[in-house]
Parts: C-alpha cells; sequence; structure tokens
C-alpha cells in the first residue's frame, strides 16, 4: 500500500516544492503554472486556485517531478 496523499493548498505545495529545488517556470493557460526541477529536467503543470488541491492531479504533479509520495509526510 503506497502513501496516503497530503491534503494541500497551493500554497502548501508550492512551498514544498521549492523545498525540494523546483521553481515556477512561466504561467500557463488559465491559472496554470508551469514548475521544473533543474536538477532532473523534469517539468509538470500546478494548478493555481483556492482550495485543497485534488489527490490525483498532486499525485500526477509528484510522478512528473519524480518526487517519491513518502517524501511527502516530513512536510505536512
Amino acid at each position: 500500500m503506497s502513501a496516503p496523499v497530503p491534503h494541500w493548498t497551493y500554497r502548501q505545495l508550492t512551498g514544498f516544492l521549492r523545498a525540494q529545488g523546483c521553481g515556477k517556470r512561466r504561467e500557463a493557460a488559465g491559472s496554470h503554472e508551469i514548475w521544473w526541477d533543474p536538477q532532473k529536467r523534469l517539468y509538470t503543470t500546478v494548478p493555481r486556485h483556492a482550495g485543497i488541491i485534488d489527490t490525483g492531479t498532486l499525485r500526477k504533479i509528484l510522478r512528473d517531478l519524480d518526487i517519491p509520495i513518502e517524501r511527502t509526510r516530513h512536510q505536512r
């Protein structure tokens, strides 16, 4: 069984991504941003809206950036 997915807001998610060495690359369509990990040269799209990020979306973001879900346990 995999680790539980945290219930994060945009601010919590982007703080976590910054702590992992990622940064915002540019604005994207609608209320989305392109984030990337310069070390791994991987990109993902992050929605910028109020409320909790959908767990499926959060899993995809972490998968796109090759960040294990277990790493989120220390950031709750």
